[in-house]
C-alpha cells in the first residue's frame, strides 16, 4: 500500500491509502522524498472549473466538444493531485537497463509516498546528483512554459519585456529573460512575489493595483513601450495592461490558462491602433512553432540543464514546505483558498516514518 493525496471532491483533498500494484518489466518504483503541485492549471481542475469537466478536446477537429456522458472529466475520488516528485529508485523492472536501485531521480507524479514510472525510453525520468537542489527539480514543468513564453514573445538581448503574473511560471520567465540580457518589468499585486522577482534581477517590480502599468512603461521608455509582454495571470485586466504597455507592432505571449473572460478587455483601443499581436503560448503543443528545429523535448532538455546548472535557483519560490502529514490541509489552503500566501507549495517526505 501507499498513501497518496487524493482530490475526493471539488476543493477537498485527503490522504488516502491506495493499492500499490506490482511494477511492469519496463517500470521503476520510486520512494518519494519531495513533491510539489502545479498551482495554475491544477487549481482550476481542483475547483471543478476546468474545461475538461464537461468537455473533451477532439484532436481531429481541434475543438472542445461536449462529453458523451454526464460524468466529469476530472476523476474526483481517485485523482492523485500533484505535478512533480524527487525521490530514489527502490525497485526496477527486468527490462530496465538505464536506471538502478538507489539512484536519485525526478519525474512527473502526484503527491504520494511511492510512485511508479516508466523506466524505458522515458526522457522525463531525470537523473539527479545527491547535491542537486530538489526545489529546482520540481520547477521542471513550470519552467517549460516560461521558456516557451520567452521564445514565443521573441525576447532577445537588449529587449524590454513586461511579465504579468509572478507565480512560478512568471518568476521563471523573469529569471530567463534576465539571463539572456533583457530589461524586465515584473508586475504582480503581491509584494512578496515582486520581491522575489527583484532578487532574480528584474529591473522594475510594479504593483498593478491603482497603477496604470501601460502608462508607467511608456513613460520610462520615452513613450516607445516594451518590445514584448508575457501574460501568465489569466486576468483580463492584466492582458489589457499588457497591450497598453507595448510598442507599435509589439507582441504578447499569452501563457495563462484562463477561465472565460466576462469583462476588462477592449481590443478597440491600443490593440487596434498599434498593430499588436497576441500569440497563445503552450509548451506542450506539438508541433512547436519552430518545428522541426524545436519540439517539447528540446524545451524540456534546455530547462533541465539550466535548472541542474543552477542558472535559475528556485529555492525562494518553493514556500511553504510542509510534511506529507500536513499536505491535505496545506494543499487546500495554499493552492485553493489562499493562493496569495504561496508561489509553489513544497511537500517534504523525508521526516516521515516509512
Amino acid at each position: 500500500m501507499s498513501r497518496s493525496l487524493i482530490a475526493t471532491k471539488p476543493r477537498v483533498a485527503e490522504i488516502l491509502e491506495v493499492e500499490l500494484r506490482k511494477i511492469n518489466p519496463d517500470e521503476v518504483l520510486i520512494r518519494v522524498d519531495y513533491a510539489s503541485p502545479k498551482h495554475g492549471t491544477e487549481m482550476t481542475d481542483f475547483r471543478g472549473k476546468s474545461p475538461w469537466d464537461k468537455h473533451r478536446f477532439d484532436e481531429k477537429s481541434r475543438l472542445f466538444v461536449p462529453r458523451e456522458s454526464q460524468e466529469s472529466g476530472i476523476a474526483f475520488g481517485s485523482w492523485n493531485v500533484g505535478n512533480m516528485v524527487v525521490g530514489h529508485i527502490i525497485n526496477v523492472g527486468s527490462d530496465v537497463k538505464s536506471y538502478a536501485v538507489g539512484e536519485r531521480v525526478a519525474t512527473y507524479g502526484g503527491i504520494s509516498e511511492y510512485i511508479i514510472a516508466k523506466g524505458v525510453d522515458n526522457h522525463r525520468l531525470r537523473k539527479m546528483k545527491e547535491t542537486d537542489i530538489w526545489q529546482n527539480a520540481v520547477c521542471y514543468d513550470p519552467m517549460q512554459y516560461a521558456l516557451s513564453g520567452i521564445r514565443d514573445a521573441h525576447v532577445r538581448p537588449g529587449d524590454e519585456v513586461v511579465i504579468f503574473g509572478l507565480g512560478a511560471i512568471g518568476l521563471l520567465a523573469v529569471a530567463i529573460a534576465k539571463n539572456i540580457g533583457a530589461k524586465v518589468y515584473a508586475v504582480d499585486p503581491l509584494e512578496n512575489r515582486r520581491n522575489i522577482a527583484l532578487s532574480y534581477g528584474a529591473d522594475h517590480a510594479l504593483d498593478p493595483i491603482g497603477n496604470d502599468i501601460g502608462s508607467i512603461i511608456k513613460s520610462s521608455s520615452h513613450n516607445q513601450g516594451a518590445d514584448s509582454a508575457i501574460e501568465t495571470s489569466g486576468n483580463p485586466h492584466a492582458l489589457q495592461q499588457a497591450l497598453r504597455s507595448l510598442a507599435y507592432g509589439g507582441i504578447v505571449a499569452y501563457v495563462a490558462f484562463p477561465k472565460e473572460f466576462t469583462g476588462g478587455l477592449d481590443f478597440g483601443k491600443e490593440s487596434h491602433f498599434n498593430n499588436l499581436s497576441i500569440v497563445f503560448s503552450r509548451a506542450s503543443n506539438e508541433p512547436n512553432r519552430d518545428y522541426p528545429r524545436w519540439n517539447r523535448k528540446r524545451i524540456e532538455d534546455t530547462c533541465w540543464e539550466m535548472l541542474m546548472l543552477n542558472q535559475v535557483n528556485c529555492e525562494k519560490m518553493i514556500t511553504p514546505v510542509v510534511s506529507f502529514e500536513e499536505s491535505a490541509e496545506a494543499y487546500m489552503k495554499y493552492v485553493d483558498q489562499e493562493p496569495e500566501l504561496s508561489v509553489k507549495l513544497g511537500i517534504d517526505f523525508t521526516g516521515d516514518q516509512r
